[in-house]
């Protein structure tokens, strides 16, 4: 038997050993050494050899452990690389092929980068498990190989604003889990790819509801085999292109559509006569085409908010349309140039959401008259040279009317301001909280609560809104509270926000400069930014439903310390030296014993987690748990991506699964109970007690529990072989070292 002194130093160096040992398996550690080298980068000799430079890494990505090291923008689970998300970060350099070591990666986030540059490499198709690729605001460039439909799995595919070149690869036909699909603002060419029976096109994504395809040179016909009626799709862009030929039928097949762009196209022929199948559509955009023949008959798309069909070659119009006069949903109506004729019936004006109306360079004529029951949200009626003879308009009106090049205007009119060639509003914005704003240092920002601080910042780009910059002052403080509820709610670090001067580009597009202001301090930590970052990039934000289709294009983000003193001198440095070090020296030690408290404390609280467990309750008495830990909401709310759906893995009379990432990189699975579900405080408190005192191999082991604001939740250890009716039914190929059924598949 050995000695006491023979123990204790073998435990000391079990110990020392477990302490040297890294967290990151090898070959995940391998493969960031050779994509990325920070300043004073240490490798091995033969690592260095493959090391690529990306500049201006976060200051925590030291070492060659990124797991054990903690590196900011890295998640682990099981010493494996699973996401990477650093958005905004300023970071130059290259993708390299050594990316697709990362054998486990699902998150890869590197938006609103643009000093990343170089191709895509052609084996990020070995990515198996990637879920997200977001790459958008960046300077990639080449074409997007063929092998990005390698990845089954992938759901989120955003290359938004590149400077890719090329076709459209048909290979993105094979991403059948596909829900986001946005290669806009690049300089794609070439046609639309559709299946041949042969080869996959975009006509095989029936789970996608997201076609964005603006601001390319795609060329060629819109194939009709593109839109089928199996199809769910709900946003489908294809604006700012070479386009020509007209727009197939099948369009009307998919009627889950709520957004549909085709303006800016090449686009010609007569419309399809069953646009009006389109019940759901909110937006309509097909202006600055050439169609021909008449307007089709709309009734029936009593949903229809933006209506755009603006610079076409219609033919000119009996009369005005009679459907005019029924989609009571109308925001804006935009219809310049378009060969109208007749006279404007009052009944127009009195839909209740109406704001904004352009029908200049048009045929219209007779009497111009409102009523009293015109819309109050009017904001602007733009009816420039027509053939107007006569207004009728109540005094009092409060909406823009432009009316200059009328008849009326060159006769009895000549003199009322409504006659004269006015400009439209300018831009819109929100106004500070009712505080003085304070002065601020060159780099610092008043918030809307007057407090300096360091916001993030970007502009917010609506590619598909239902209203016109015209009409939308309402709707960017219905946007900026919505943010501003929305935010925090997801446990991000946000006090408030604030929109200036939004403004409508080139391209059709709405854009609004926003800030976010960080709470508690005046900036963002590196998580907290990550995490807000993320929420928009992969569209975890949902604006409120006329906005449309939305990208967030971030600036860069570097304030991570606040705004540094830079006025010392080094004389005055050296003469501190001295008493700092004396100080520092004092410091340690308090630090130490400080450090020594909370450890005991901690020790303590991880032994008694429940203190606050109402005793005297309906709950009894504090639950007596072995290895289980206590989750508060905002914890799974946090790593479940706000309970998402994307993170939802099974559902059943109790309620839903959901998969998640705890900070430490476990993954785990969350059982929560929905209303109805619901037990008693005893009956919860039983069955956590029991569960946390079972431990077999063959059972998933209880990682915790959530008891707080009304939720019962238990949490379990994540197992990755799917379920048990998965293995029974034979849609899971198990290995020996996998669930270990050996008698699957065995004849009876």
């Amino acid at each position: 038997m050995m000695d006491l002194r023979t123990v204790l130093f073998l435990a000391l160096v079990c110990i020392h050993v477990q302490e040297m040992a890294a967290d990151t398996n090898d070959r995940d550690c391998e493969n960031f050494e050779v994509m990325l080298k920070a300043p004073n980068f240490v490798a091995d000799a033969a690592l260095k050899a493959l090391t690529r430079d990306w500049g201006n890494l976060p200051n925590s990505w030291t070492g060659v452990d990124p797991c054990g090291s903690r590196w900011e923008g890295v998640t682990c689970s099981d010493s494996r690389v699973i996401t990477i998300t650093l958005s905004s970060m300023n970071l130059t350099g290259e993708l390299t092929g050594d990316l697709a070591s990362l054998s486990e990666l699902e998150i890869l986030d590197l938006s609103s980068n643009k000093g990343l540059t170089g191709s895509l490499p052609s084996n990020i198709g070995q990515l198996s498990k990637l879920t997200t690729l977001i790459l958008y605001n960046c300077d990639f460039s080449g074409s997007i190989p063929d092998s990005v439909g390698s990845l089954k799995q992938l759901v989120h595919l955003s290359l938004y604003s590149n400077r890719f070149i090329g076709p459209v690869p048909a290979s993105i036909g094979d991403l059948k889990n596909l829900y986001w699909l946005d290669l806009s603002n690049n300089q794609l060419t070439g046609s639309i790819p559709v299946s041949n029976g042969t080869a996959p096109g975009l006509d095989l994504l029936v789970k996608t509801k997201h076609f964005h395809f603006g601001m390319n040179q795609l060329s060629g016909p819109i194939p009709p085999g593109l839109f089928r009626p199996d199809m769910v799709l709900i946003h489908v862009l294809f604006d700012n292109n070479n386009l020509t030929g007209s727009i197939p039928s099948t369009l009307g097949l998919v009627k889950t559509l709520e957004t549909v762009r085709f303006d800016r196209n090449q686009l010609s022929g007569p419309l399809p006569t069953n646009l009006n199948n389109l019940t759901n559509c909110n937006e309509l955009v097909l202006s600055n085409n050439a169609f021909t023949d008449f307007i089709p008959d709309l009734t029936g798309m009593n949903n229809l908010n933006r209506l755009d069909m603006s610079n076409n070659s219609f033919s000119p119009s009996d009369g005005i349309p009679p459907w005019f006069s029924t989609l009571q949903s109308l925001t804006t109506v935009m219809m310049e140039r378009t060969e109208l004729e007749g006279e404007l019936p009052a009944k127009f004006f009195s839909f209740p959401q109406l704001e904004t109306v352009v029908m200049r360079n048009n045929r219209l004529n007779g009497t111009l008259e409102f009523g009293n029951s015109y819309s109050r949200q009017l904001q602007l009626i733009d009816l420039h040279n027509n053939s107007i003879e006569s207004v009728k308009v109540s005094a009092g009106y409060k909406f823009t009317l432009m009316l200059a090049d009328n008849p009326f205007c060159r006769g009895i009119g000549a003199n009322l301001p409504y006659c004269s060639n006015q400009e439209q509003p300018g831009s819109m914005d929100t106004s500070p909280e009712l505080c003085v704003p304070l002065p601020c240092s060159s780099d610092q920002i008043s918030s809307p609560k007057c407090k300096c601080a360091f916001p993030y910042t970007g502009t917010f780009i609506l590619r598909a809104p239902s209203f016109s910059l015209l009409g939308g002052q309402i709707h960017i403080a219905k946007l900026k509270l919505s943010l501003e509820q929305t935010l925090p709610n997801l446990a991000l670090p946000v006090d408030s926000v604030l929109l200036t001067d939004a403004y409508e580009d080139n391209h059709g597009y709405l854009n609004m400069p926003l800030a976010i202001f960080p709470s508690r301090q005046n900036h963002f930590n590196r998580t907290g930014m990550f995490s807000l970052a993320f929420v928009l990039s992969n569209q975890t934000y949902k604006p409120p439903e006329e906005f449309g289709p939305y990208i967030f294009i971030a600036n860069s983000y570097t304030h991570f310390g606040g705004k540094k003193n830079s006025s010392r001198t080094g004389l005055i440095v050296g003469a501190a030296v001295g008493c700092s070090l004396l100080f520092l020296l004092l410091l340690s030690a308090a630090g130490y014993a400080y450090r020594q408290k909370k450890r005991v404390e901690k020790a303590k609280h991880q032994g008694n987690p429940f203190e606050s467990w109402d005793s005297h309750g309906v709950g009894g008495d504090i639950p007596a748990l072995k290895g289980a830990r206590f989750f508060t909401f905002e914890e799974l709310q946090i790593c479940t991506n706000n309970f998402s759906e994307g993170n939802s893995i099974g559902s059943g009379g109790y309620g839903k699964v959901y998969k998640g990432f705890l900070a430490d990189g476990q993954i785990i699975a969350i059982k929560r109970s929905q209303e109805g579900s619901l037990q008693g405080s005893r009956e919860f408190k039983n069955e956590i007690e029991l569960l946390s005192r079972v431990h077999h191999k063959n059972l998933v082991n209880l990682v915790g529990f959530c008891f707080d604001q009304g939720e019962q939740m238990l949490v379990y250890e994540f197992i990755p072989n799917g379920t048990l009716m998965d293995c029974l039914s034979g849609n899971l190929i198990l290995s020996q070292e996998g669930l270990g059924f050996s008698w699957i598949g065995n004849e009876e």
